[in-house]
């Protein structure tokens, strides 16, 4: 029998934008288990994909964001080098 969706669920997908990243990730990760059971109907599976791309787009903006501010941060020379995150571990592992 397929499983209502709960006024969590429905709190959750309102707001998706109000959940930090780790959150957000967790909750990702819970819709995709959901939809994989395959007990949704087909209105609540709609909407739980609609929430994971909602989700999923959100938590790429910040990876975006966070990988720019590493970018600003790692100089050489007074010039900002962009540089693959495991480069810079890399590097700081090293010295």
């Amino acid at each position: 029998m397929p499983r209502a969706s709960s006024k969590r669920d429905d709190t959750a997908a309102s707001e998706p934008d109000a959940l930090p990243f780790e959150q957000a990730i967790e909750r990702l990760e819970a819709l995709v288990e959901r939809l994989e059971d395959g007990e949704l109907d087909l209105e609540a599976s709609l909407s739980a994909f609609e929430e994971g791309v909602a989700l999923s787009r959100r938590c790429a903006g910040q990876l975006d964001a966070a990988e720019r501010r590493i970018e600003i941060l790692v100089k050489e020379g007074g010039e900002t080098l962009a540089r693959p995150f495991d480069e810079v571990a890399d590097d700081e592992e090293a010295g």
